[in-house]
């Protein structure tokens, strides 16, 4: 198994990294810029440059990867075409470069709410009806995946378990990112992952269950 993830050097993306070394499963993480990159990721981690809005760097990025993690997110901007271009055009390039490349299993970290269209987030430019799109594109790819759709993303770790549910059922509630990043890592080693949206928040009080547990209980 060889990963790719595109956003590695995002607060998620980077966090994903991590969890993928420290299983020692080999990393190539896209990226703009490698000094920046360097700064914020692993030694261990294989840096290659390109970019998602760019297709035809994103073949020769993905390289020998088996594996492919999308944790691309737009940022706050006043370009109103942000989140259509990265969390729409950008997940579509992925997912044709990851054909092209026979990827085995492409997971996708989402959010809550995506098929809400009255919701705050799609004040910033329609950044859910974006995501969703994005999600939709990637069920009738015919890859495999499995879409990860967090609650409010926390930079601090906690040990709160974490509550996972099927798509459209969980309104709200926040996760920390490392808790994303370990849902996103091991979808690729659950069965019950596969072609599957999760939803995810972590709660103090919820039981604590394991991944095949998690993953089993939703539909």
């Amino acid at each position: 198994m060889k990963a790719f993830v595109a956003g590695a050097t995002g607060e998620t993306g980077r966090r994903i990294v991590q969890e993928l070394i420290a299983r020692n499963i080999p990393v190539r993480a896209l990226v703009r810029d490698i000094d920046k990159a360097r700064g914020i990721l692993s030694p261990e981690a294989e840096l290659v440059v390109g970019d998602v809005l760019q297709p035809e760097s994103l073949n020769a990025a993905l390289g020998d990867s088996t594996v492919l993690f999308v944790a691309t997110g737009a940022k706050p901007s006043f370009d109103p075409t942000g989140p259509y271009k990265v969390d729409f055009e950008g997940t579509k390039n992925l997912v044709e470069a990851a054909k092209a490349k026979g990827i085995e299993h492409l997971v996708l970290v989402s959010s809550l709410c995506t098929s809400q269209f009255f919701h705050p987030l799609n004040l910033f430019w329609l950044i859910l009806v974006w995501k969703k799109q994005a999600e939709e594109y990637i069920q009738k790819s015919g890859l495999t995946y499995t879409i990860v759709r967090p609650g409010g993303l926390k930079n601090e770790d906690n040990t709160d378990a974490i509550v996972m549910q099927s798509a459209d059922t969980l309104f709200d509630g926040s996760i920390p990112r490392q808790k994303v990043a370990q849902v996103a890592v091991e979808a690729l080693f659950e069965a019950d992952a596969r072609n599957k949206i999760v939803e995810i928040v972590a709660k103090p009080e919820a039981a604590s269950k394991s991944f095949g547990e998690l993953f089993a209980n939703v539909a």
